[in-house]
């Protein structure tokens, strides 16, 4: 089933999930969130973007659909500045700095731990979505500096409407 996609500031994307106990008992959302992800024609998507506060992420950045379960970035080497989205800030794309090569440790569908080492749009993907398990958003990437010019512009552009 496809499922409705959360939006900034729903509170729950502010929300540190919970590590997730029995994975079994995961495997309906498990498919409904890779569905979700591909209807949307993102690249990943966290639990809480579809209202569940359990740490699960699921990634797809062409390469074939990947399932991390109580994911966590273990290592960060050099840095990177890209341009993102977010299916939960829509139509929002901004230049966010984030580490260049990430390790990441999770469990698999099967409960077993594995480790992937992640650049480029992966690394990207999988920090958005650790991010997003952790109450954090793209947003919260930002600098002060960015923070103020993207409110000083949102006030104008409501002033010439």
């Amino acid at each position: 089933m496809i499922l409705e996609i959360r939006h900034y500031p729903d509170p729950i994307l502010r929300k540190k999930c919970e590590k997730v106990e029995n994975i079994d008992e995961q495997e309906e959302l498990i498919k409904d969130m890779f569905k979700t992800m591909y209807d949307s024609e993102g690249v990943g998507l966290s639990a809480c973007q579809i209202g569940v506060a359990k740490k699960i992420a699921v990634v797809d950045i062409g390469e074939g659909p990947m399932l991390f379960i109580n994911p966590e970035i273990v290592s960060k080497k050099g840095e990177v500045i890209s341009e993102e989205g977010c299916l939960s800030v829509p139509g929002i794309f901004l230049k966010i700095k984030r580490a260049k090569e990430i390790e990441v440790e999770a469990l698999n569908k099967n409960g077993e731990r594995f480790k992937i080492k992640a650049v480029g749009l992966l690394s990207n993907c999988l920090q958005q979505e650790i991010d997003h398990l952790n109450g954090v958003l793209i947003i919260d990437r930002l600098s002060i500096i960015k923070k103020i010019k993207m409110k000083l512009f949102k006030k104008y552009e409501s002033f010439k409407s």
